[in-house]
């Protein structure tokens, strides 16, 4: 083996390169940080790492993380938002983790098809965009303070400026991400013509209803079918009665707390503002009027030197005395501000070209730049206002604080209060605590979980507690919205089923409510059988009792009381010729037969006007669905490639499984 190895050969050159070649992959494998790593880490503050997926990505990839806090952020937003109880909160967990790994999926597709938006472009979406008439009401800037305000009051105070417009620039990624997998995308004008005949037909009709509720009050079961039923379903009815607890509790508010209203003083003023000074830090800032001529991206050295020579021309004309706003009227091609005069509002520089920055700076109010280079073309800048950065003056700040100071001293006496009487109570009970401060105990019935407490602002946070505390546990304390309550759990009535005398109202609604469905259906395919076997719907609804409605003229857009949407169970109608009847429609609360007594289809010229409106509809729609798959794609080659790592948070219960 030696010798052979010792030989010039071709053989000897290829082993050795296929050794060499092995020896540095798995140097690289085991040397890249994370590249033979567990599926999951530790590190509680990252949700998720998202790579390009594949050998290249793991190798040679930018990865982006997923923070947890972003995640729980998200899900929380959206529990709010969808009046979700709190158990929910895992399963939004998941949730929010889906839609963050998607958008951060389809974000790193767009860098890598380098569709980057870049910061004057984001401006140009906020002048001009859906948050336009928020941040730029009439073109003029609202200015940061209100910025903030709208970030709060729309996302609330959790949303900063840098993350809002970070998320604006990932949508602006994904849009043209989009545009870009489904800009080739077409409908056949036969396909049009077919859906523009289906939207603009419109139908009138008779029709039978038979309600479920009709049908519930036919059944009259004895006691004895109630019982057996109750019987049969033990199970359902073994916690029928829900847990309830009998509490007690003193309450007070603001007014009966100790020490009167919280004031605050210069001191604690200074020392709030000390501690808060990058919430009140300014941004370097600048207000202009500018004429670009445009150069697109990419451009040749001609276009370039002939905009150039254009906007040489009319600097000429500004440094000759011209109006500038007429001269940007009339030149600039930037159509946010052209129509304004060039002017833009006072604006962060950061959010603007360097170089158009940078220039703008450099000027002293008044004065105009020469030709100033950016990546959209050449500009001419004319310095309105500027502003350093810097920090707003405690005076311009102090009344926000002192709200803010006296409610946190006032929040901290009522608790520390609380928390006094709570102490007080374990030795010496609740009454007689109450009685020693000039509070009165109250002593509650039974409570539910979901309970309403009369006198209580807000009873709910002291419920939710007790059903987690023992029975004759310390008395807590928990605020109440506009105070707070020390309560103690007095006995617990565990969940339990009813007796049947009792509850036997319930029973026979719950047994109503199995049998009517079936007997709905039956009466519903009867009255049908029976329209068709006559041939007239009205005969046999008057035959078996069942009323009779007409509706209006009405399209797939329509809606019909006791039928519902026309695009739902009610689309039968639109297949029937005039006279014809349909069969048995399930509408969920009622069972539905209809004769059809009008048909009107849009005209030939009526197609016609709608074509190019129904196209738009139908290329969307169908753009839609192009990226979903698109989407979705995209998802399993991640997954496949191993281009997403889960934290063993994420991975666990209430985490989301490796590449949804």
């Amino acid at each position: 083996m030696i010798r052979f190895l010792q030989k010039d050969s071709k053989a000897v050159k290829v082993m050795f390169g296929v050794i060499i070649g092995a020896a540095c992959v798995s140097m690289v494998i085991y040397l890249v940080p994370g590249l033979m790593d567990p599926a999951g880490t530790n590190d509680a503050g990252v949700y998720a790492t998202v790579r390009e997926p594949g050998a290249w990505g793991r190798l040679f990839g930018e990865s982006t993380q997923v923070q947890t806090e972003e995640v729980t952020k998200l899900a929380q937003r959206q529990l709010q938002q969808q009046h979700y109880p709190d158990f929910l909160m895992p399963y939004m967990m998941q949730r929010a983790g889906q839609v963050l790994l998607q958008r951060t999926m389809l974000t790193q597709e767009a860098d890598r098809l380098h569709l980057q938006v870049s910061d004057a472009d984001l401006v140009r979406e906020l002048r001009t965009g859906p948050f336009a008439e928020y941040l730029f009401p009439d073109g003029k800037y609202v200015g940061d303070e209100k910025y903030i305000d709208f970030l709060e009051a729309a996302f609330g105070p959790d949303m900063t400026r840098s993350s809002f417009e970070t998320q604006v620039k990932q949508d602006m990624e994904i849009q043209r991400l989009q545009a870009l997998e489904t800009g080739g995308v077409t409908v056949s004008a036969q396909a049009v013509r077919a859906a523009e005949l289906t939207q603009g037909t419109k139908v009138q009709f008779d029709y039978a209803v038979v309600s479920l509720e009709d049908i519930k009050k036919t059944i009259n079961p004895t006691d004895a079918d109630l019982q057996a039923y109750f019987k049969e379903n033990a199970t359902k009815y073994a916690t029928a009665v829900p847990e309830a607890r009998k509490l007690e509790y003193v309450a007070f508010g603001a007014a009966q707390a100790p020490g009167g209203k919280a004031t605050a003083s210069d001191a604690e003023v200074q020392a709030y503002y000390n501690a808060h000074l990058a919430q009140y830090k300014t941004d370097e800032e600048v207000k202009t009027r500018h004429i670009l001529i445009a150069v697109k991206a990419g451009a040749d050295a001609a276009t370039d030197a002939a905009a150039k020579a254009k906007a040489q021309e009319v600097l000429k004309q500004v440094q000759a005395g011209g109006n500038f706003a007429d001269l940007a009227k009339k030149y600039s091609d930037d159509p946010g501000s052209k129509d304004s005069g060039g002017e833009l509002p006072l604006i962060a520089t950061a959010s603007l070209d360097p170089a158009y920055a940078k220039a703008a700076m450099a000027l002293n109010p008044g004065q105009t730049s020469g030709l100033v280079r950016s990546a959209f073309g050449y500009h001419i800048i004319q310095t309105e206002q500027k502003q350093q950065a810097g920090v707003k003056p405690l005076a311009s700040v102090k009344d926000a604080i002192v709200q803010a100071v006296e409610q946190n001293k006032q929040g901290a006496a009522e608790q520390a209060y609380a928390q006094q009487l709570a102490a007080e109570a374990k030795k010496d009970g609740l009454e007689k605590t109450a009685a020693a401060h000039g509070l009165h105990a109250v002593t509650t019935d039974y409570l539910a979980k979901n309970a309403v407490i009369g006198g209580l602002s807000d009873g709910a946070p002291m419920l939710t507690q007790a059903f987690t505390t023992d029975k004759g546990a310390a008395p807590a304390a928990v605020s109440t919205g506009d105070g707070y309550a020390v309560f103690t759990v007095l006995d617990v009535q565990a969940a339990h089923a009813p007796e049947f005398a009792a509850y036997k109202a319930h029973v026979l609604d719950d047994y109503r409510a199995q049998k009517a469905p079936e007997l709905l259906e039956a009466e519903t395919n009867k009255l049908a059988a029976r329209a068709k076997e006559l041939n007239d719907l009205k005969k046999a609804a008057a035959e078996l009792k069942v009323p009779m409605k007409t509706s209006d003229l009405v399209g797939e857009e329509g809606q019909v009381p006791d039928l519902g949407a026309m695009n739902g169970p009610g689309t039968a109608a639109f297949s029937l010729p005039i006279g014809g009847i349909s069969g048995p429609i399930d509408a969920g609360q009622t069972g539905v037969v209809l004769c059809l007594t009008n048909k009107q289809e849009p005209s030939a010229a009526e197609i016609a006007k709608n074509f190019d409106a129904t196209r738009e509809q139908l290329v969307g729609q169908k753009r839609e669905e192009i990226f979903n798959l698109f989407v979705g794609t995209l998802g399993q080659r991640y997954e496949q490639g191993g281009g997403i790592r889960l934290t063993k948070q994420a991975s666990s219960p209430g985490g989301i499984p490796s590449g949804s």
